[in-house]
């Protein structure tokens, strides 16, 4: 059995679905819904207000975040149509949060993760 069947004999299952799982992050860069998301954080020209701790930060300290996570950290995957479905959301599902926010988020779903993982 070839346990590379996927992209000419080069890839692994795990390989395409990383690839396919990287080209739907970068196609949802261009969902609309995020940018009426920032556009909607902003409070003046290149200052935007973080939606969690209401600090104001420059055009590079504002991230556009998912409010539940694509994946979700106590269940892992579930399924393309789950994954896409969760990462196309329209604008209620984001929100605009300042990086050092940010950083505290994605922390505390990966610790969420790995404790769910040792379940």
């Amino acid at each position: 059995m070839n346990d590379k069947p996927y992209c000419n004999g080069q890839w692994t299952a795990a390989r395409k679905k990383s690839f396919i799982t990287s080209a739907l992050r970068r196609a949802s860069s261009r969902w609309a819904p995020k940018f009426t998301c920032r556009k909607n954080a902003r409070t003046a020209r290149n200052t935007y207000t973080c939606s969690l701790c209401s600090k104001s930060v420059g055009n590079k300290d504002i991230k556009v975040d998912h409010i539940q996570p694509v994946v979700d950290p106590v269940k892992g995957w579930v399924s393309w149509d789950s994954f896409i479905e969760r990462l196309f959301v329209e604008k209620e599902g984001y929100q605009a949060i300042c990086v050092a926010c940010h950083l505290i988020k994605t922390s505390e779903e990966r610790l969420v993760r790995k404790t769910a993982k040792l379940r």
